[in-house]
């Protein structure tokens, strides 16, 4: 028998029972489309935190404020004003391979545009911080060093802060209020969107860092040097964990920390928070492609045990096929393709049903499903694999019947 009439015979043996068919490729339809959904959901969500995590900038080690202790009550972290402008200035000088350093101040505040406010956060930052973080401004132009140096009142605002003071228009030439501090918008700043943890980063306005220490109440009396916060973005290639320890002893130098006590600030690597959600991720994969391997080896036993059935059913068949002059691996053959063919049609409606879970789980979390090509064909591969192993047992039985055996069976 040709291997088109092989398939063909194996075709009309499954279309004679279509219920149970159907029921046998359950298994493999679950399995798969488990395997479609995981690859398809993991990858998006994968995707989704590594562009958040880009979108902060690369390479960069963040450096804040520690906390204060008094007496038995500790403060939280941002309590204590230990980080200051001097502090940049020597990571730049004393730390290899330092590409930028910046620091800032951030407050939380109204900011008004004729009858129009919004409460935002304002950065008061350098140049250095632009590049940092990988902001880009798409409209008017960046805060320059001159603009510090004098303390210039000029502003660049996020697209959110755009968005709603000017209904989207060109801010640029405008004029807004911080407090009671009139200034000029130079430019708009990039698209950002969401971070890893959910906030808006558009929703911002940037002022030279001179400018936010002189007009915002309170600020930098005590010190005027003080910052909140330093961000270190190294060079392509550098080694973080090493940059990340030189920093914190270079700060605790300065800040003068004998041994053994608590640093005065925190330090945090962007990277190692990637990598931790990226791991996450993966375990969650991990767990979701075991569920998928019980599904389709549940799935490989069913189509076992039906062709198994079918083999008991057919026996008269078997007989006189093979009393014609069938030889035993025609039979062998036919009996593999009918459950190679449940295992790929199976298949089949599960990238189908994979693909739908993938997209309607997906819109609801709020990220893209990513449909991998690789993890399609290798889904479909293992569950031919899978149709074929369990099909084996029953395909080597009714090849080996006797036909005198078979013929007489009832």
């Amino acid at each position: 028998m040709s291997p088109a009439e092989s398939v063909r015979t194996a075709l009309e043996a499954l279309r004679a029972n279509p219920l149970r068919s159907a029921l046998t490729m359950l298994g493999m339809v679950i399995g798969v489309a488990a395997v479609i959904a995981m690859v398809a959901v993991g990858a998006g969500a994968r995707d989704q935190v590594l562009r958040q995590i880009a979108s902060l900038g690369t390479n960069l080690i963040m450096v804040g404020q520690g906390s204060v202790q008094r007496g038995a009550v500790r403060l939280g972290a941002g309590t204590a004003a230990s980080l200051t402008e001097d502090d940049a200035a020597a990571i730049v000088r004393e730390i290899p391979g330092v590409a930028a350093v910046a620091p800032s101040v951030r407050w939380g505040l109204q900011v008004v545009a004729g009858n129009q406010n919004w409460n935002t956060t304002l950065f008061g930052i350098t140049p250095d911080y632009l590049e940092a973080r990988d902001w880009t401004v798409t409209a008017g132009r960046p805060i320059s060093d001159d603009d510090v140096v004098r303390g210039g009142k000029v502003v660049l605002l996020g697209e959110t802060v755009v968005r709603t003071l000017f209904g989207g228009g060109d801010p640029v030439g405008e004029t807004v209020r911080m407090f009671t501090t009139p200034l000029t918008v130079i430019g708009v700043l990039g698209g950002k969107g969401q971070n890893a943890g959910g906030q808006d980063q558009d929703d911002v306005v940037f002022v030279p860092l001179s400018t936010a220490k002189r007009n915002i109440p309170g600020m930098a009396k005590t010190n005027p040097r003080f910052v909140h916060s330093l961000v270190v973005k190294m060079g392509d290639g550098a080694d973080m964990a090493a940059a990340q320890a030189q920093i914190r002893d270079l700060l605790r130098q300065r800040h003068r920390l004998a041994e053994g006590a608590d640093d005065d600030f925190w330090m945090r690597d962007l990277s190692e928070i990637a990598a931790t959600r990226d791991a996450s991720s993966r375990a969650l994969s991990f767990l979701l492609a075991a569920v998928a391997a019980v599904s389709l080896l549940v799935g490989g036993i069913g189509i076992m045990n039906i062709m198994l059935v079918s083999v008991t059913e057919r026996t008269r068949e078997i007989g006189l096929r093979l009393a014609l002059g069938a030889r035993r691996r025609d039979i062998l053959v036919q009996f593999l393709i009918e459950s190679a063919t449940l295992s790929v049609i199976g298949a089949c409606a599960g990238v189908a049903l994979g693909i739908g879970v993938a997209v309607a789980v997906a819109g609801m979390a709020g990220w893209p499903a990513l449909i991998v090509p690789e993890a399609v064909l290798l889904a479909v591969g293992v569950s031919g694999a899978v149709g074929v192993f369990f099909g084996l047992y029953p395909a080597r039985r009714a090849a080996r019947l006797d036909p005198i055996e078979a013929l007489r069976h009832e």
